[in-house]
């Protein structure tokens, strides 16, 4: 946890360089929208205007919420394994994005409820599942900060191995209820205005939801000021590693993608452990849970996509990349003012 405190701002330099790329562009100023803004934001963290996001990951933290038993999602715990082997193996949602994009997948087992023979899966198992959060703390702060430092530890592996860009994501039945749980705290926000439908719930299901996050936090009174303790008592593995990404992003020198809700309820979570890992994320996309543009409102933070996307793996986050792939060769190829003989555009003020 120590590493943290070693975060520092990102270059602003890098990122005046790059605005000056863009403005040499043979087009108006700022007419590639956001897009501009996010490779800016790249160039700053990379140190560099020549900016490079062609080796990418998408890291998929797996592992089982106690809170299931609960009866607030449509499928078993069963579901976790089986989707995990299916990531490791090459099979599922977002290795199909994967192979368009060119993007690595890594599967974790960080939490996964038991024990799975595969190869492909990396075990970082902290425990066996989380405890069910109505009757307990999901986990101890011991476990919450291993959970951390292991998301820290991929990145610095993925950084050795020269790795550009990473992609956040996660797979892990009940996430919806933990993330809605910790939103709920952090944000001091009423639980049915944070809490969505996750995968399909009916509205009877919806009500155990949003009646077992309230039960959740009434049994363990969590402190709105303490991320850390929140995370470990109504929060889940999956979100604890990815807590780990976004602060290993910032140490390290890598951006890192937020896909959807769960995935921006770790982001939050690192930001309010050290708020200058803002600086090294990117939002993909917002979906349609509640608590997401919530979550990224209260980090400054705007995406780029607005498509309705829910299917989670890092699906939404991965999205992100075609546009940026786009933009990058926009910024590198396209004519220049001065190659074409054109008057530049001047900023209208």
């Amino acid at each position: 946890m120590y590493r943290i405190s070693r975060i520092k701002p990102t270059d602003k330099l890098s990122a005046v360089s790059a605005k000056k790329q863009w403005d040499s562009i043979a087009k108006p100023l700022g007419s590639f929208g956001m897009l501009e803004e996010f490779i800016q934001k790249i160039a700053s963290v990379q140190r560099t205007y020549d900016i490079d996001i062609s080796k990418r990951a998408v890291v998929i933290m797996c592992a089982d919420n106690g809170v299931v038993c609960e009866g607030v999602t449509q499928t078993g715990s069963e579901i976790t394994a089986l989707s995990a082997v299916s990531i490791a193996e090459g099979h599922s949602n977002i290795n199909a994005l994967a192979d368009v994009y060119s993007a690595d997948v890594i599967s974790i087992d960080i939490g996964i409820n038991h024990d799975i023979e595969n190869r492909n899966i990396i075990n970082r198992k902290i425990a066996y599942g989380t405890n069910n959060i109505t009757v307990s703390p999901a986990m101890t702060i011991n476990q919450a900060e291993k959970a951390i430092c292991t998301g820290i530890d991929i990145v610095q592996d993925l950084k050795n191995k020269g790795f550009k860009i990473i992609v956040a994501g996660e797979m892990g039945i009940g996430n919806t209820t933990t993330s809605s749980a910790v939103s709920s705290v952090l944000l001091n926000m009423p639980v049915e205005e944070v809490t969505g439908r996750g995968a399909g719930l009916t509205t009877d299901g919806l009500e155990r939801k949003i009646s077992a996050i309230k039960r959740a936090i009434a049994f363990n009174r969590p402190d709105k000021d303490n991320p850390l303790e929140v995370l470990a008592k109504v929060g889940g593995f999956d979100i604890a590693g990815m807590v780990g990404l976004f602060l290993g992003g910032a140490v390290y020198n890598i951006p890192v993608i937020i896909d959807g809700v769960i995935s921006a309820v770790a982001a939050f979570i690192a930001y309010r452990m050290n708020a200058l890992c803002v600086e090294y994320m990117l939002a993909g996309h917002v979906s349609d849970e509640p608590a997401d543009i919530k979550l990224l409102e209260s980090m400054g933070l705007k995406a780029v996509i607005n498509a309705g996307l829910r299917l989670g793996e890092g699906t939404g986050g991965i999205m992100l990349l075609p546009l940026l792939d786009g933009a990058v060769s926009l910024y590198r190829n396209a004519h220049r003012f001065d190659e074409i003989g054109m008057e530049r555009y001047v900023e209208l003020k």
